[in-house]
């Protein structure tokens, strides 16, 4: 994902003298040939992730637009208030890019994990989150991003992550994506983890279960259409992410459900707390029940089979 990011900022910068990248030390390496060939263009904060994204607000404030970019976790906690205040609260056209969304950065343990930063920011008014889930929606929501005019949160998995998508299709900015169709449960999810989504369902076609797989990949604004036609289609809910259950995919499909107003099976699938334990990406999902696995054991639990 990372790599993707860099690769289409750096095409549209070439293009548009207005595109600034910003970092906050973290990145300087990977922004190599960036650096070398916009060095205008190109700005390292160092270590201060709050007074980079106040810089960033005064340079949109200029018509200049500017990328924020280092780990989630920082902005998302430590830069909050400059996010609202200076951001979110003066409707500002800053792209503030997270990496290492959810658990990715597994061996570093629960300090460096992005896993409630979108309960915290969805509540900021103008933002615009994006959780792309693979390389390619990754290009399609920077570009989306760069188009679109105000505040936006571009959250990043790292660079492991396989390519979900078989060929083109079309990205709009609070438009979920059906990945595949089905008509015995509906499975939400959105960013990195929509793989083990996928791999779940995949599993549960040998055991005859059609589950649907929609992407989210805008949690704000969520699509609440493509919702409800699940709803009426599936009677069957489950939302899995890489977040803390409160706040995040689960509560803003809850919040989709409960204004909807009609009985329909609903379970939501997250961290019920801080991560636990340490490891690649994929034993940390297992340790804190999010695998393939669990997926489909909580599938065939509300199936009641």
């Amino acid at each position: 994902m990372r790599t993707a990011y860099l690769d289409t900022l750096y095409e549209l910068a070439k293009k548009d003298q207005r595109v600034y990248a910003l970092i906050s030390d973290n990145g300087a390496i990977v922004y190599d040939q960036y650096r070398r060939d916009l060095p205008g263009q190109y700005l390292n904060l160092g270590i201060s992730e709050a007074n980079m994204v106040g810089m960033a607000a005064g340079m949109a404030s200029c018509g200049k637009i500017p990328f924020a970019y280092t780990i989630g976790a920082f902005l998302a906690y430590r830069a909050f208030e400059f996010i609202r205040n200076d951001v979110c609260l003066q409707n500002q056209n800053v792209k503030i890019v997270g990496t290492g969304a959810g658990e990715v950065y597994s061996a570093l343990g629960p300090t460096h994990h992005s896993t409630e930063d979108l309960g915290g920011l969805r509540a900021l008014p103008n933002l615009t989150i994006i959780c792309p889930a693979s390389p390619l929606e990754v290009e399609k929501a920077t570009r989306a991003a760069y188009e679109y005019e105000g505040p936006v949160y571009l959250r990043l998995g790292t660079n492991r992550e396989p390519e979900i998508y078989e060929g083109d299709y079309e990205f709009e900015i609070g438009k979920a994506v059906t990945l595949r169709d089905g008509k015995d449960v509906t499975l939400i999810g959105t960013g990195s983890i929509l793989k083990e989504v996928l791999d779940a369902a995949e599993q549960l076609s040998a055991d005859g279960i059609n589950a649907r797989v929609i992407d989210v990949h805008t949690i704000k604004p969520i699509d609440k259409e493509t919702i409800i036609k699940a709803i009426e289609e599936t009677g069957k809910i489950i939302t899995v992410e890489d977040h803390n259950i409160v706040g995040g995919l689960g509560s803003a499909a809850a919040e989709v459900i409960a204004q909807y107003g009609k009985s329909v099976q609903f379970k939501t699938m997250g961290l019920m707390g801080f991560s636990n334990g340490y490891g690649t990406y994929e034993q940390v999902r297992e340790q804190n029940e999010l695998g393939k696995n669990r997926i489909r054991e909580t599938i065939c639990s509300m199936l009641c089979l």
